[in-house]
């Protein structure tokens, strides 16, 4: 029996990154023909959190593994995980993955410049790499501004997510949030 992954996200921009990324995944462990997946985008946080049981609880399909992504802006990112895996149990659904993008998905594509230059025809962006804050992207306060300041306003949120993600090194991301959400959906994945 197929295994399906369901990813509920906060917004499309999240979608948009998932939707490019999850056939790589797939692909590179093996398994693009034994687990499915379906994203279920949200009209925001508050949208997704108000939702969330519902859906959960109505979710008829065996053998599903949910996966919850969310921003953390400016928000306890402990808390807001906590209060999200609260509303999984509440639904029923326990064993969710419940993952929060620090600060904003943006950091995830910070955290790969060269992904951003590919993505956007940009030059010269990936040598900004190496500066401090770019080694940790994750504790950009507001990635989006700032990946809108360094390419010029190039950057859109559900443009630039599609065309980013088609060139994310799915290994070597500087966003930590980037990485422990890609190492969960492996498992997942990988999970008998």
């Amino acid at each position: 029996m197929t295994k399906t992954l369901v990813f509920l996200v906060e917004e499309e921009s999240a979608e948009q990154m998932l939707s490019v990324i999850m056939p790589r995944l797939l692909e590179a462990t093996g398994n693009a023909d034994n687990v499915a997946y379906q994203i279920l985008p949200f009209e925001g946080k508050s949208d997704l959190e108000k939702k969330l049981c519902r859906r959960l609880r109505g979710w008829r399909k065996p053998v599903t593994r949910f996966v919850i992504i969310r921003d953390q802006d400016s928000g306890d990112c402990r808390m807001i995980k906590e209060k999200l895996l609260q509303l999984c149990q509440e639904a029923g659904k326990s064993d969710c993955l419940v993952r929060i993008a620090c600060h904003e998905l943006e950091s995830f594509y910070l955290g790969d410049l060269a992904a951003v230059e590919a993505g956007l025809s940009l030059n010269g962006l990936s040598q900004r790499q190496r500066q401090k804050k770019y080694r940790a992207p994750d504790s950009v306060a507001s990635p989006s501004q700032e990946l809108i300041r360094i390419t010029g306003k190039r950057y859109q949120k559900v443009a630039g997510s599609r065309a980013i993600s088609r060139h994310l090194d799915l290994e070597n991301n500087k966003s930590h949030s980037f990485n422990v959400l890609v190492d969960g959906i492996r498992r997942l994945i990988e999970d008998k």
